[in-house]
């Protein structure tokens, strides 16, 4: 498949605070595109917006908030006179049994994994329909196997897999390219809060290889920036992860039976576990929704 260069290229990052949205930005501008940074942490963000190799600008925004990604959309535009890539990045997660968990965390990962990206997607669509620019949706393993303890995390990510789709298919005669990015576990703030919950960490570790690893951020990030030149319809932040998808038909009666093993094993254990978002991120989800609108930056 044909590259498209970077260089000159206008890219919108959500959840680009940390993790894979801050490297990705990061690898982004050193290849020449002119950033935009969407998130939370405006403070992070201008201190990443500075260090950046070109031009870029931040804004805050939620991005389940249609009407703050709208004006952000019109704002990015009027800034850089044009979008050509969004990548749709933001996330969190939570775990933990289904039955005791907190129904407000739960529901808070489908609106920002699902909602959001959706949300993101209405905002910048007309300017990526303009500029026939291209869509990357950032799922994750979970949407192609489900796991027990990550119910929110496996629906959100399944949905909005089904949901980037489903644009491709809608966009593709406009000049709009859609893709799918796929990560297993990667060494970032989500996966290392969910670390900190001891039965968490070990059912991952039980895991069949290759998907009880932890896996370092760069070269995935490196993936995803390749499959953005490409204007890939897939991208795999790890190379097995493209052999999934020939299996993945049968993998629910694998895990509905495996897993009935797991739990049984861990169930004395999980009475326990903290039922919040994970990780720093989840942190600024939760604190952003306690500040008033009006105190909002």
């Amino acid at each position: 498949m044909s590259r498209v260069s970077l260089e000159g290229q206008v890219a919108v990052v959500t959840g680009a605070a940390r993790g894979v949205g801050e490297l990705l930005a990061r690898k982004l501008s050193a290849r020449g595109a002119k950033v935009a940074l969407v998130g939370l942490e405006p403070d992070a963000l201008k201190q990443l917006s500075e260090r950046l190799h070109g031009e870029s600008a931040h804004w805050h925004a939620d991005v389940t908030d249609h009407e703050a990604m709208a004006r952000v959309a019109a704002e990015v535009k009027e800034h850089f006179g044009r979008v050509d890539i969004v990548v749709a990045n933001a996330g969190v997660a939570t775990g933990g049994p289904f039955v005791d968990s907190d129904p407000e965390a739960w529901r808070r990962v489908i609106e920002v994994n699902l909602i959001g990206s959706a949300v993101t997607g209405r905002a910048f669509l007309p300017a990526l329909t303009e500029s026939r620019g291209y869509l990357l949706q950032i799922a994750s393993l979970a949407a192609i196997t489900p796991a027990p303890m990550m119910s929110a995390y496996c629906a959100s990510k399944s949905g909005v897999e089904a949901y980037a789709h489903s644009l491709r298919a809608e966009v593709g005669h406009q000049g709009v390219r859609v893709g799918v990015a796929y990560l297993s576990w990667t060494d970032t703030d989500m996966v290392r809060g969910a670390d900190q919950d001891d039965v968490m960490r070990e059912l991952r570790q039980r895991l069949p290889w290759p998907s009880n690893k932890t896996y370092p951020l760069g070269p995935a990030v490196d993936r995803i920036v390749d499959g953005v030149e490409r204007r890939a319809a897939h991208v795999y932040g790890q190379w097995w992860l493209r052999g999934m998808q020939g299996v993945r038909g049968y993998l629910p009666a694998v895990i509905g039976t495996v897993g009935q093993r797991e739990m049984r094993r861990f169930a004395d254990r999980v009475s326990g576990m903290r039922i919040g978002l994970v990780g720093a991120g989840g942190a600024a989800d939760e604190q952003e929704r306690k500040v008033p609108v009006t105190h909002r930056r």
